[in-house]
């Protein structure tokens, strides 16, 4: 029996992500992952089924192939979906009744990186124990008996994807006639299907970035480079605009006066329209979000940054509504995963059932001034448990209080604490940021 290692050393919180064609990212690499994951989900199920999608990077067809090859290799079913978003990947695992599906994707990143990520059958991201257990057979499989004849997995392409995935989006848009809307695809996963839904629904779609070549996936354009859509729509007379990413697993907006309409916008916008009474967002939350919230009876529960802390939150406390300021938002009464057409179309029916527009939207909603000192320490988590730091950040909360906040936040990556400080006086929170990061210099 395969036994899994106390923790993970490929998966990180979004699957296996690096430089495609380096290591771990290699077809030798990825086919043994397949294997193992194989011999894993043929344990649960001696007749295990994984469905596999990607976005349109280059190398998407090597790890494809070499994934494939692995699952089969164990015994499993493998269906090709074709270039497809990720949460049409979580979507068809569950409609196709699959054990497992795998997405082929790196997101918002340029086209050289690329990834592999799990769902479990369900569609929700795979539990940090199974991810574990598929490491530890990544060295164990290969002393496994091999499997031949009959008992060899096969490999089939699934013609009726986008049909399927269209349905679910088509069932689920208001109507959009009247609207001019220009749109980001990215050269990313959702350059077909997204100006098909939003033209389905009636309105007169504008789309840019839908020519992707393997290598342009990401490149000055998408949800994290807005400006050519904001030129776009302040240039058209739009009523707005609306950018995907690279795998379209979330989207941003433009109001029409090329304005960035973000996550928090979002949250706002459909707290009110769907009568929520709590919602879940991160630490970057803007405070002004929080208060308007308030004001509203809604309360905010916030976590570390990223959608899987944010998701965990939801399940945890049975709520149905949370996301992030990237515009990666959940409606896990709708999908249980991140998905940027539907979270376009949803926030468009809020905004229609509401009578409201993205341009009222942006303009009630004014973000808190904002800053971060990054100060530079030897060890970040002994500084941020140090009593003299905690004090200093206590009496910041204190001044604060009911009018800012403070955030201290190790970084993931460097040797640095970063202070995050927010509210309505722009004076007042550089110098309290200050304070509490000379405070911290000090220790190192």
């Amino acid at each position: 029996m395969l036994q899994p290692s106390s923790q993970r050393q490929f998966f990180g919180t979004d699957g296996v992500r690096a430089v495609a064609g380096e290591y771990p990212l290699t077809a030798a690499w990825v086919m043994q992952l397949g294997a193992a994951a194989g011999e894993v989900l043929r344990s649960r199920n001696p007749r295990a089924s994984v469905v596999i999608g990607k976005d349109t990077r280059q190398s998407g067809d090597m790890l494809e192939a070499a994934l494939a090859a692995g699952l089969t290799s164990r015994g499993v079913n493998v269906t090709h979906l074709g270039v497809l978003p990720t949460p049409g990947v979580s979507y068809l695992t569950r409609q196709l009744g699959a054990d497992a599906g795998v997405v082929i994707s790196a997101s918002h990143n340029p086209y050289q990186d690329n990834g592999i990520k799990f769902f479990g059958a369900t569609g929700e991201k795979l539990s940090d124990s199974l991810e574990a257990e598929m490491e530890a057979a990544i060295v164990q499989v290969a002393d496994l008996p091999p499997v031949t004849g009959v008992d060899m997995g096969s490999i089939t392409n699934y013609g009726e994807v986008e049909r399927l995935y269209a349905s679910f989006l088509r069932a689920q848009a208001p109507d959009l006639s009247g609207l001019r809307i220009a749109m980001d695809c990215a050269n990313g996963a959702a350059y077909r299907i997204a100006p098909r839904i939003f033209q389905a629904a009636g309105a007169e779609v504008f789309a840019v970035y839908t020519n992707p070549d393997g290598r342009n996936i990401n490149k000055g354009c998408g949800s994290t480079h807005l400006q050519h859509l904001k030129q776009l729509v302040q240039g058209g007379a739009y009523d707005l605009g609306v950018a995907f990413d690279g795998d379209a697993d979330r989207c941003l907006f433009v109001d029409s006066r090329g304005n960035e309409v973000h996550g928090d916008h979002m949250l706002l916008l459909n707290a009110r329209a769907r009568g929520e009474k709590s919602v879940v967002t991160t630490v970057m939350s803007n405070m002004a979000l929080e208060v308007m919230l308030t004001e509203a009876g809604i309360a905010l529960e916030r976590t570390a940054v990223g959608d899987r802390y944010v998701h965990e939150r939801m399940k945890a406390k049975g709520l149905t509504l949370g996301g992030e300021q990237s515009g990666h938002m959940l409606f896990l009464d709708v999908s249980p995963t991140g998905d940027g057409v539907l979270t376009a179309l949803l926030t468009l029916r809020a905004m229609l059932q509401l009578g409201t527009t993205l341009d009222e939207l942006h303009s009630e909603l004014v973000m808190f001034p904002q800053t971060l000192v990054n100060v530079r320490v030897k060890d970040k988590q002994a500084v941020s448990r140090d009593p003299e730091v905690q004090a200093a950040v206590r009496a910041a909360e204190v001044q604060l209080s009911g009018k800012g906040r403070i955030n201290l936040r190790p970084s993931g990556t460097e040797s640095l604490v970063r202070v995050m400080v927010e509210g309505p006086d722009e004076a007042e929170i550089h110098q309290v940021a200050q304070r509490v990061a000379e405070v911290i210099a000090q220790k190192s």
